[in-house]
C-alpha cells in the first residue's frame, strides 16, 4: 500500500464512528462522527470517512453537476485560505444571501473553518430586511446571488463591503465594484476563491474553539421583528451529530433531496450537516420546487430522504388523497368502514410513496404543526413520515420521532431530545405551560441585545421558547400553541387558535385559515381553494369566487358544531389574498391582528 493511500485509510479510521465514540469529554457528551465540535473538524471528519462518495449533485438534466466529499474538502480548504490571505480574521462577519446550492455550503464551511462568522439571510428577505441584519451584525462582506445582491447593492457599495458572487464563488475586487449595475453582476471579472493554494498546516494552526460563534441568524418569525440568534460551533454540530443516530440510522450513499432554504437552521442542521455526517448524497433542484420541476426530479433522483414543511404534504393530501377517501366512490366507502380503513389507507399510501420516487425511508416534517387529519392518514398508511419540534435558537431539534409506526404517538411531535433538559413554566390547570430548555444546542443569547436576553432566559438559565406544551409521563411532547398567540377568553379561559384552525382546515375546499381575536370574540379568516371548488362544482372560476363568499359564511355553523363552547368562532371572513409566510411556511400572525373596533383592517 502506498504512503498516500495508507495515510487516507488511517485518516478514515481515525474518524470512524467507533473511534470518535471512544473520546471522553469533561461535559459527559458522547460523540459520534467528529472529534471536536467545530466546523473545521466536521469538514475533516466527513471528507476522511466518505472521500470517494458523492456529496452534492445539482439536478439539471444534461447539465447535471456532481462532486465527491474529497472534492468538497479541497474547495473548502481553498476558500478558507483565500479568505485568510485577504485578511479575514476570526470574528469577522460575512452574510450569505441567496438560494440553496453547494456553493452556499462551501462558502459557509470555508468561512467558519477559520473562525469567521456567517450571517445567513433567507433568500426571501427583502433588501430592507437584509440590510437591517447586515447592519446589526456588523458585516464586512457579502456572498450573494444576483437577484438578492441587486436588492442591497447601493448599501453594499456605499459601505465598501467585500463582495463574493455566490453563483461561481468569485471575489469581485475593489477596482471592479464601481462597474456593478443591476444587469452585469454575473459577467464581471473576478478571482475564483476555490482555486487558492492552501496549507493545511497553516489552516489547522488557527485557533478555533467549540464555543466560538459560527452563525448569527436573523429570523423573520410569526410574531414580529427580526432578532439575531447567536449559535456556536458546538450548538449546531452537536445537534447534527447526536441526531444522526437518534431517530433514524441511514446508510452512506443514500440520496437526499434538498428543497428548503439552507439559510434556515432546520434545513442547515438536519438536511445538510446530518446528511453529510452520514455520508448521504445531497441533491439540489437548482430551481424553485414547482410541480413541473419537482415531479421529474423525484422520478430521476428517487430520494431516500426528504426534509420538508407541513404545507407540502398537506397540499398533496388535499389534492390527491382527500377527494378519494371523502368522495362517493368505492374506496371512500371502504375507508369509512373501520374494518377496511387501514387497508385502503395503505393502498393509497403505497401510491403516494411511489409519487415521491418509491425509495423513501425518511420523510421529515418540521417547521410548524402538521394537520391532525393528514397525520392520521399518514399513520394509517404507514408512510415513513417523521416529526420534529425545535427553534432557530436551539439549533434546532428539541423533540422528535422517527419514521417507523411504533415511533409515533398521534398529535405528539415526539419525545423530548435526550440532550435537552426541558421543563414547563407557569403550568395551568390542564398541565399546559411554557416550554423552557437547557442543553448543548441552546443559543447563548441574542446578538447585542441584553434586554431581550434578560426576557428570554429564566433566572436559572433555561431558555424560554415562547411555545406552550404538555409533556406526558413517558416524555411525549404535545405543542398547544404560542404564548403570544394564545387568546384569553372572556371568562379567563385559555384559547389556542391553532386547535380551532385545525378543525376549519379539514372542511371541504378550505386551503388554510387563521383565527384572531376580534373584540370579545373570535374571527376566522378562511382561504378557499377556488380552483378545487370550481372543478368539484363544475362551475367557472368567476362563479367559484362568488360561491366562496357564501360558502365561508356557512362554515361558521359547521365548524362550531365540532368545537367546545369557549372555542366557538363568532364571525368568518373570506381571505382572498395569500397569507404572508415565514421561511418554514408558517403564517406571520403578527400581520393579522384586528382593531378593537372590529373593522378588520390589517396592519401594514
Amino acid at each position: 500500500m502506498g504512503d498516500a493511500k495508507k495515510k487516507k485509510t488511517d485518516k478514515a479510521r481515525e474518524y470512524s464512528f467507533k473511534e470518535c465514540g471512544k473520546i471522553k469529554r469533561p461535559d459527559g457528551l458522547v460523540m459520534y462522527g467528529v472529534k471536536k465540535y467545530t466546523f473545521r473538524d466536521f469538514v475533516e471528519a466527513v471528507c476522511a470517512r466518505y472521500s470517494k462518495l458523492l456529496c452534492y449533485t445539482v439536478y439539471g438534466g444534461e447539465d447535471e453537476v456532481s462532486f465527491s466529499y474529497q472534492y468538497l474538502g479541497f474547495k473548502v480548504h481553498a476558500i478558507s485560505q483565500y479568505l485568510l490571505n485577504m485578511g479575514i480574521k476570526k470574528g469577522d462577519r460575512i452574510c450569505i444571501y441567496g438560494e440553496s446550492s453547494p456553493m452556499w455550503m462551501m462558502f459557509y464551511l470555508g468561512l467558519t473553518s477559520i473562525g469567521g462568522i456567517a450571517v445567513p439571510i433567507l433568500p426571501g428577505f427583502s433588501g430592507k430586511e437584509a440590510i437591517v441584519a447586515m447592519q446589526d451584525s456588523g458585516c464586512i462582506g457579502i456572498c450573494a446571488q444576483q437577484r438578492q445582491f441587486n436588492s442591497v447593492r447601493n448599501f453594499v457599495l456605499e459601505n465598501n463591503y467585500e463582495i463574493f458572487r455566490l453563483e461561481d464563488l468569485f471575489h469581485l475586487p475593489e477596482d471592479v465594484r464601481g462597474q456593478i449595475d443591476d444587469k452585469n453582476f454575473l459577467s464581471l471579472p473576478g478571482v475564483d476563491i476555490t482555486h487558492a493554494k492552501f496549507s493545511l498546516r497553516e489552516l489547522n494552526a488557527l485557533p478555533l474553539e467549540e464555543n466560538d460563534i459560527a452563525s448569527i441568524i436573523y429570523t423573520s418569525g410569526t410574531t414580529g421583528s427580526s432578532k439575531g440568534v447567536v449559535l456556536t460551533h458546538k450548538n449546531i454540530i452537536r445537534n447534527a451529530d447526536r441526531d444522526s443516530f437518534e431517530y433514524f440510522v441511514g446508510k452512506p450513499g443514500m440520496r437526499v433531496l434538498s428543497i428548503l432554504p439552507i439559510s434556515h437552521i432546520y434545513e442547515f442542521t438536519i438536511g445538510q450537516l446530518l446528511s453529510m455526517n452520514c455520508g448521504f448524497e445531497i441533491h439540489f433542484l437548482g430551481k424553485p420546487p414547482a410541480v413541473s420541476v419537482l415531479m421529474p426530479a423525484l422520478k430521476k433522483i428517487r430520494p431516500h430522504v426528504i426534509q420538508t414543511v407541513p404545507l407540502l404534504i398537506e397540499k398533496v393530501y388535499k389534492a390527491a388523497v382527500a377527494p378519494v377517501i371523502k368522495g362517493e366512490g368505492s374506496l371512500a366507502k371502504f375507508y369509512r368502514n373501520p374494518l377496511t380503513r387501514n387497508l385502503i389507507a395503505r393502498l393509497i399510501g403505497h401510491k403516494l410513496h411511489s409519487t415521491f420516487g418509491g425509495k423513501l425511508v425518511f420523510f421529515g416534517i418540521g417547521g410548524s404543526a402538521l394537520d391532525r387529519e393528514v397525520e392520521e392518514f399518514l399513520y394509517r398508511a404507514r408512510f415513513p413520515y417523521a416529526l420534529g419540534y425545535g427553534l432557530t435558537e436551539t439549533s434546532p431539534l428539541l423533540a422528535g420521532c422517527g419514521p417507523k409506526r411504533k415511533q409515533h404517538k398521534l398529535t405528539s411531535c415526539g419525545k423530548v431530545h435526550p440532550d435537552i433538559d426541558m421543563k414547563l413554566l407557569e403550568i395551568d390547570s390542564t398541565g399546559v405551560g411554557e416550554i423552557a430548555v437547557k442543553g448543548p444546542s441552546v443559543t447563548p443569547g441574542y446578538y447585542h441585545n441584553d434586554a431581550l436576553n434578560a426576557e428570554a432566559f429564566t433566572g436559572d438559565g433555561y431558555f424560554r421558547t415562547g411555545d406552550l406544551g404538555f409533556i406526558d409521563r413517558k416524555g411525549w411532547l404535545y405543542i398547544k400553541g404560542r404564548c403570544k398567540t394564545m387568546i384569553l377568553g372572556p371568562a379567563g379561559e385559555n384559547i389556542y387558535p391553532e386547535s380551532i384552525e385545525s378543525v376549519i382546515n379539514n372542511m371541504q375546499f378550505v386551503q388554510e385559515s387563521l383565527v384572531v381575536p376580534q373584540g370579545t370574540g373570535l374571527l376566522a379568516l378562511i382561504k378557499i381553494d377556488i380552483e378545487l371548488m370550481a372543478k368539484s362544482l363544475k362551475i367557472s372560476i368567476e362563479d367559484a369566487k362568488k360561491e366562496a363568499v357564501k360558502y365561508v359564511a356557512s362554515l361558521r355553523g359547521e365548524v362550531n358544531k365540532e368545537l367546545s363552547a369557549q372555542n366557538r368562532i363568532d364571525s368568518v371572513e373570506l381571505q382572498e389574498e395569500e397569507f404572508e409566510r415565514t421561511a418554514t411556511q408558517k403564517i406571520k400572525r403578527f400581520l393579522y391582528p384586528k382593531k378593537k373596533d372590529g373593522s378588520g383592517d390589517k396592519k401594514s
